[in-house]
Formats: structure tokens, C-alpha cells, sequence
């Protein structure tokens, strides 16, 4: 067996030219190539001939989340830009009941320039809604391991924090594209299918699917279930230990409904997970 302190990062390492990535998506979603992988080997399809590359019985788990927008751009008092990146709640520590929030809340925040911004300083950023002027404000506390405990409070107590996210938040996009978030990024960036607010990243695979995609499964027969794992800030750290055992992981949250348990109880064909974090999930 090999040890985790054995296994080398620089093993995995590989080169990656700037222009070989795609800024921006495809026009349509299901366009983009699929790599088939059977008996007779490796071959290219398109993502819209998923339905008729899986077997009739097959069940196909999704993760449901949902991006929010948790960076929060703010001032200093010198008037140095500080990025507040929501990464989990702290209190209330559910997603759904800190989202839900009034008044204030607190989360585990990666903060830009950390240190321009003294502890129990307050910062704030106007910003408008429904037509109102309102105020966030942002405390900074402890710091633990380069994660900031930050205080949340806004001055108009009807909205919830979901809501201030959405007026006062930019939508977080993986930074190897090397781009600002834009307007079609807040539609591009998130599934069909997803509900359930959390993530800071897409669960990209699923980026693919489309309504026409999701009939024509139907069609054939294949049944669907739903996770949800809430993508943390892991997917954006870079790792700069020597080997795996040298790196901490950020935690992530998931939840599994009972009625995807018994899915995958009764299941008798091949169980398909989108993705890498529906497969942590099912793990």
C-alpha cells in the first residue's frame, strides 16, 4: 500500500497553456464534447447523445446546489479594495437558516488583503434595493489558518441574507479563467436544476445538461436522483505542500434524501454520478 506521504504532488503536475482553456461557454449547452469511454476504446461525442450512450436502467445522481454570490467587494479606511469571500456559516451554522438570516449573520470568509483590515474594524458597502438605499456591514474577527470569522450585519431587517447576497454579491467564477465575472455569468454559471443555495463553485459537469437532454433520458427510461454537496473553497485552494498528506482539505456539507437512498437500494442498473461531488456524496 502506498502512504499518502509518499504520493508526491509534483507526480500529478502538467502543463496547461493559458489559450487551451475556454473563457467563456459554448452558445449551447449540451454542444460541448462528451468523451466516451468503453470496449472499443476512447471516442468523442457530443454531450446531447448522452441519452443513448447509457443503458436503460441506469440511475443518474445530480448534485442540486446552487451558487451563490459570496464575494462581497469593500473599502477600508484607507480605501484599499477588501474582497470578503463567503465560504460556510458560522451562525446560524445552516446554510439554509443563515441564508435566511435577517438583521445579520456570521460566516468563515476568505478575505482579500487581510492584512489592511484590523480586527473589529467595521467595514460597509452601500448598495440598492427594490428601489432603497441599504448598508452592509462587515466586522472582522478571529482568523484561524487563513480563514477570517466575519460579522454580517445589514441596515434593513426585511431582507434576508440571501437576498442582500444577491443585490450586494458578485458570483464567484474559477479563477484560472482569468476574467471578471459578467452578466451572462450568473445564468452560464449554475445548472438547470439547481435549488439549493450553498456552493461557491459550480458543480461544472452538470453545467452540460439541458431540458432536451433531460426529456430524452426520460424517454429512454433512465431515473434521476438528486445530493446536495455545497462546493467549498477546496476547489479553489492550490495546493503547495510536497505531497497529499501535507494538504488539508476544506470540509464540504452534503445532504442525501431518503428517497435517494431507497433509489439506490432498488437500483438494478449502473448507478452514474454527475460529477465529482455527486461522487463524494455516494461515497
Amino acid at each position: 500500500m502506498v502512504m499518502g506521504s509518499q504520493i508526491y504532488i509534483s507526480d500529478y503536475s502538467y502543463n496547461l497553456p493559458n489559450e487551451r482553456i475556454a473563457k467563456y461557454p459554448l452558445p449551447q449547452r449540451d454542444a460541448s464534447k462528451l468523451l466516451v469511454f468503453d470496449r472499443n476504446g476512447i471516442s468523442e461525442a457530443a454531450f446531447s447523445r448522452l441519452p443513448e450512450l447509457l443503458p436503460e436502467g441506469t440511475l443518474l445522481v445530480f448534485n442540486n446546489t446552487k451558487v451563490i454570490r459570496a464575494r462581497i467587494m469593500f473599502r477600508c479606511s484607507t480605501g484599499a479594495a477588501v474582497e470578503v469571500f463567503c465560504l460556510e456559516p458560522v451562525e446560524p451554522a445552516s446554510y439554509a437558516q443563515s441564508l435566511a438570516a435577517t438583521k445579520e449573520c456570521c460566516w468563515a470568509c476568505a478575505v482579500g488583503s487581510l492584512r489592511r483590515w484590523k480586527e473589529g474594524e467595521i467595514l460597509r458597502l452601500p448598495f440598492a434595493h427594490g428601489g432603497s438605499r441599504c448598508t452592509l456591514s462587515a466586522c472582522r474577527q478571529s482568523v484561524r489558518n487563513g480563514v477570517a470569522t466575519v460579522q454580517l450585519a445589514w441596515d434593513k431587517p426585511d431582507l434576508t441574507f440571501a437576498e442582500v447576497l444577491e443585490a450586494a454579491g458578485i458570483l464567484p467564477i474559477p479563477p484560472y479563467l482569468h476574467r471578471p465575472t459578467e452578466s451572462a455569468d450568473y445564468e452560464r454559471y449554475q445548472t438547470i436544476y439547481s435549488k439549493r443555495e450553498g456552493s461557491v463553485a459550480a458543480p461544472t459537469a452538470g453545467l452540460h445538461f439541458t431540458q432536451n437532454v433531460l426529456n430524452n433520458l426520460k424517454i429512454k427510461g433512465i431515473d434521476t436522483s438528486e445530493v446536495t454537496l455545497h462546493v467549498g473553497a477546496g476547489t479553489f485552494k492550490p495546493v503547495k505542500s510536497s505531497t497529499i498528506q501535507e494538504h488539508e482539505m476544506h470540509a464540504e456539507r452534503f445532504e442525501v434524501s431518503l428517497e435517494t437512498l431507497m433509489k439506490l437500494r432498488q437500483s438494478h442498473g449502473k448507478v452514474v454520478a454527475v460529477g465529482t461531488t455527486s461522487v463524494r456524496c455516494l461515497e
